[in-house]
């Protein structure tokens, strides 16, 4: 698996791998990731198709995930804490 790409971004780490035909998208805030893969057949201009599909609406959505993430794995932390 090999980095093709890496975006700024303010809150979290954006890495865009490609590995046996896929691009993974990984987002990595703390100790959380979250991961998104798409088979480069399903894409229409390679790389630049990725990047398209990460706009605005997307990263409002991975950051609301990081944070129910957060909040799931507190909860889960005080039951046995």
């Amino acid at each position: 698996m090999r980095v093709i790409a890496e975006l700024p971004h303010p809150e979290f780490k954006v890495s865009i791998f490609y590995m046996n035909g896929k691009f993974i998208t990984k987002f990595e805030k703390g100790v959380f990731e979250q991961t998104y893969k798409v088979a480069e057949m399903d894409l229409t201009d390679g790389v630049n198709s990725v990047f398209e599909l990460l706009d605005e609406d997307f990263m409002k959505t991975v950051a609301k995930r990081f944070e129910e993430m957060l909040q799931d794995f507190r909860a889960t932390y005080k039951k046995y804490n």
